[in-house]
């Protein structure tokens, strides 16, 4: 099997999908090689992907392997890096505050945030979209879960920005060294004046037989809930609203139809959803997927959109289709490590776009905005800035 090597692929940023394509109508599973590293597994079919990410023979701990490490900040210490029993514990710490009905108490909340953030744009006639409202409505909506809503948001996304989509190996781990000494600060401050939030709930949680959160658990918590609690959501809405705006038709029949926002949403997450690959995974034997068998101890990455795109499990996939039963998709992963959030980004992302849509009947890119700024790395999917006026 040749290495699937994307060093030169300097379109893949802007658009994976013919990448995935030829990958999956060779087999389910490669051998890649990126800029960063020489070798890993990337999984592109939607069966083999879905498996996968439930396989307890993939470990989400870096300590799990030999051969990969990762630096003693504190930020790793999240139960996204984690595996059962100890990932067990630290999801039920948190989990009470994403229930259905907790969730749903938000809603005003949301509604209120996303009518104040569009009273300010609306009157210029033009803005990016992102700057202006698909990242301050998450950010705001989760540091207000979380009981910090002084944060310095233009500093966090910058170093959110740095750890998450990454331009270079040295400015990544700068950005992690920074926001461990950030998040280091925040939680002291929220210690010495707790309130009714998650933040200090998180502080003072305990299990029955006493277990506390450690302080560096404390810090792991707060970076993957205050990262993962509003960059997927900033993709999910600047994602969306691209793919509406290359479809004239589709957000014709969404204006027309405004009960559809459910079922579109949905379909705008297995089109292009705002997570490109799962993190990394490592596998704790050889696993055989296909005819290929990935060695002990390597790396493996789930291509979440390759997965969402492949013709077995979606026929037509690339058309979006706002009417499709988009239903099984994988934009949030599957299994234990399911995105926490999924609800709440479901409900930002349904009110932000059915709002925007009422509020702006025009709406349309900016013909002066220029060529898009493609997020780079596997991880995240989506733009930097998207200029749009009414």
């Amino acid at each position: 099997m040749p290495v699937v090597d994307l060093r030169d692929a300097r379109d893949f940023s802007a658009n994976p999908y013919p990448y995935y394509a030829k990958m999956r109508a060779e087999g389910p599973v490669h051998e890649v090689r990126t800029d960063d590293l020489e070798r890993i597994w990337m999984i592109v079919g939607y069966e083999e992907a879905r498996a996968a990410l439930a396989d307890q023979r993939f470990s989400k701990d870096w300590r799990t392997t030999e051969h990969w490490s990762v630096s003693g900040n504190p930020i790793n210490a999240n139960m996204l890096e984690t595996d059962p029993p100890h990932h067990t514990r630290l999801r039920k710490l948190v989990a009470r505050e994403f229930t259905p009905r907790r969730i749903e108490a938000l809603r005003p909340r949301v509604e209120e945030i996303t009518a104040g953030l569009l009273d300010a744009m609306v009157p210029a006639g033009r803005a990016d979209l992102i700057d202006a409202f698909a990242f301050p409505l998450p950010m705001t909506v989760i540091c207000e879960l979380l009981g910090v809503p002084d944060i310095d948001r233009d500093s966090f996304r910058l170093l959110s920005n740095a750890i998450v989509t990454p331009e270079s190996r040295e400015k990544e781990s700068e950005a992690v060294h920074a926001m461990g000494a950030y998040l280091v600060e925040l939680i002291e401050d929220k210690r010495r004046a707790p309130g009714d939030d998650l933040m200090s709930a998180l502080i003072q949680a305990h299990h029955d037989d006493g277990d506390r959160l450690s302080p560096d658990e404390l810090i792991g918590m707060a970076f993957l809930l205050l990262v993962a609690g509003h960059e997927t959501t900033v993709n999910l809405i600047s994602n969306g609203v691209r793919a509406l705006l290359d479809h004239p038709g589709q957000l014709a029949l969404l204006r027309d139809r405004p009960e559809l926002i459910d079922g579109a949403v949905e379909e705008m997450l297995r089109y292009d959803g705002p997570v490109g690959t799962a993190t990394f995974r490592f596998t704790r034997e050889a696993v055989r997927i296909g005819q290929v068998v990935i060695p002990r101890g390597e790396a493996v990455l789930v291509a979440l959109g390759s997965a969402d795109r492949d013709p077995g499990r979606y026929p037509d996939p690339d058309t979006f289709d706002i009417r499709r039963e988009a239903q099984g998709h994988l934009a949030f992963g599957h299994g234990i490590h399911f995105c926490l959030g999924a609800p709440l980004a479901r409900m930002e992302g349904r009110i932000a776009i059915a709002a925007l849509l009422e509020r702006c009947p025009g709406l349309a890119r900016d013909p002066e905005g220029g060529e898009p700024d493609w997020l780079p790395g596997l991880l995240l999917r989506g733009v930097r800035r998207l200029p749009v006026r009414w």
